[in-house]
């Protein structure tokens, strides 16, 4: 896949649209449309297109997940965009952060309704295999796209067509239950026609089960608290759902549990059992930014590595939590946890980083040019979250719970636990998956996002941070996207 889609992905991008303000785009002309999507060819590169904002999705999850959770105390050198993410800040209306993380999802759903709409119109020159196929890819990255809409900003406008700047100028926000129907019956869809696996150059697309364990952590999301906002958990109470997804991955999958922790983040070893879907990144085709960004510039310098591979921000430093750090080093029966020297530098003069990415034998050209996938969703979280759901009260057993995560610790030299609470799996997630982007939003849905985090100030003895609150479960909707239809949207409670 990484030299087939991305080959020609950023050329795709101009005819399918790829405008600064997504909600204003108008759609693909009737011309482009006519003279493109004339053969499976014509869609093959269109479908390609529509993963390109998917580039996106690894700093999202790094500076508006790992940055927003207890794992990251950054140090600033002065006003950075991530300072407000960071602090809880509710002045963060502008940052790029938050305003790239709108544009670039709702640019993927653009693209995908686009296609879309061709394959409605114009699919019939496809075999009917591959435009099933092709419409299946396409619904599961607008599902993608939304989803990660929902768990940041709460209501979005939900557009499930093309529109014209005038016709969206009018849609307002939808209520997050409208937007998770659609997200739902768009992984129904995939889940139900994409193939249980894909081979060669097309290694990297979403399979069934990819469909099935995201449609899994969706209900798994909707499950979570209210906080009394219009956030991404409506207590849906679907965790029985979500546990026979995540069962279906586990008993019939081509997926596996890697039982070297190391193996799993390899660049040798791509793709492996472990994946259920990543984002894929080729060197000097379309690199990765991702593996630099939480390291500090004076690493590189230090080590004689040139300043191109810092990420922008000076002497900023990213040190792991302390209480993390004493999480790592006191959490075991015997042993050693093998996962604190393997995502942390732990020698480093400035405090301990993140490093779980790096492997400086396998730079590209700049520290935007890493060959290396982003995992969106692996098969150790699909384990994880089964045993979440059982907590919950879906089918199984404490013995059940108990087993799994101990098949985690194991592989982690740790040594066994009994009767594991969602307290104690929490903290076995966020040992095990430091630096994938996954801590924010797990405290999140298990209702810990705000005493957790406060819990954390204090016992770090934190002052930079402001006091967490429901309302900084969402971020603030970006403040250009208020200014372009005045009164169409509201605001975010507690932002400014």
């Amino acid at each position: 896949m990484k030299t087939k889609i991305y080959l020609i992905l950023f050329s795709l991008l101009l005819l399918l649209g790829s405008c600064e303000k997504q909600l204003n785009q108008t759609p693909v002309s009737s011309l482009a449309t006519d003279n493109f999507f004339t053969n499976n060819n014509d869609f093959l590169q269109a479908v390609n297109g529509v993963y390109s904002q998917l580039n996106n999705y690894p700093s999202q999850a790094l500076f508006l997940s790992e940055m927003r959770s207890d794992n990251i105390n950054a140090t600033s050198d002065g006003n950075r965009d991530w300072d407000g993410i960071n602090n809880f800040t509710p002045s963060i209306t502008t940052t790029g952060f938050i305003s790239t993380a709108w544009k670039a999802n709702f640019n993927g759903i653009y693209n995908a309704n686009t296609v879309l709409a061709a394959l409605e119109t114009k699919g019939s020159v496809l075999t009917s295999a591959n435009a099933t196929r092709y419409t299946a890819e396409v619904r599961f990255l607008r599902a993608f796209y939304y989803f990660s809409l929902v768990r940041t900003f709460g209501q979005v406008p939900l557009i499930s067509s093309v529109k014209s700047a005038a016709e969206v100028a009018s849609i307002p926000r939808s209520p997050v239950a409208d937007v998770y129907a659609l997200i739902e019956s768009d992984l129904q869809y995939a889940a139900a026609n994409l193939p249980a696996t894909f081979t060669g150059p097309d290694l990297g697309r979403p399979t069934s089960y990819a469909a099935k364990g995201l449609l899994g952590l969706v209900y798994l999301t909707k499950s979570g608290p209210t906080y009394g906002i219009n956030g991404p958990g409506i207590n849906s109470n679907e965790y029985d759902k979500a546990a026979a997804l995540f069962e279906a991955i586990i008993t019939g999958s081509p997926y596996s549990f890697i039982s070297d922790y190391a193996s799993i983040f390899s660049y040798a070893k791509e793709n492996n059992s472990e994946v259920v879907f990543d984002i894929q990144f080729a060197s000097s085709l379309n690199g990765a930014g991702f593996p630099s960004h939480l390291v500090p510039v004076a690493y590189w310098t230090s080590n004689g590595i040139s300043n191109s591979f810092g990420n922008g921000y000076g002497a900023s430093t990213f040190p792991v939590s302390k209480s993390l750090v004493t999480s790592y080093t006191t959490n075991t029966v015997s042993g050693t946890d093998i996962r604190y020297p393997f995502n942390v530098a732990t020698t480093y003069t400035a405090g301990p980083f993140i490093k779980k990415y790096i492997d400086v034998t396998k730079k590209g050209l700049s520290g935007k040019d890493w060959p290396i996938n982003f995992i969106v969703l692996r098969y150790t979280d699909i384990l994880l979250m089964k045993a979440e759901c059982i907590l919950h009260g879906a089918p199984g057993t404490q013995a059940d719970v108990d087993a799994i995560v101990n098949k985690v610790r194991a592989r982690a030299g740790v040594g066994a636990l009994s009767n594991v609470t969602i307290p104690i799996l929490m903290q076995e997630r966020q040992r095990e998956f430091l630096g994938e982007g996954l801590r924010w939003n797990d405290l999140v849905r298990e209702g810990l996002a705000v005493s957790q985090m406060n819990a954390w100030r204090t016992a770090d003895a934190i002052t930079k941070i402001n006091e967490i609150v429901p309302n900084y479960v969402i971020y603030p909707v970006p403040a250009a996207e208020i200014q372009t239809a005045p009164g169409l949207y509201v605001q975010n409670p507690g932002y400014n």
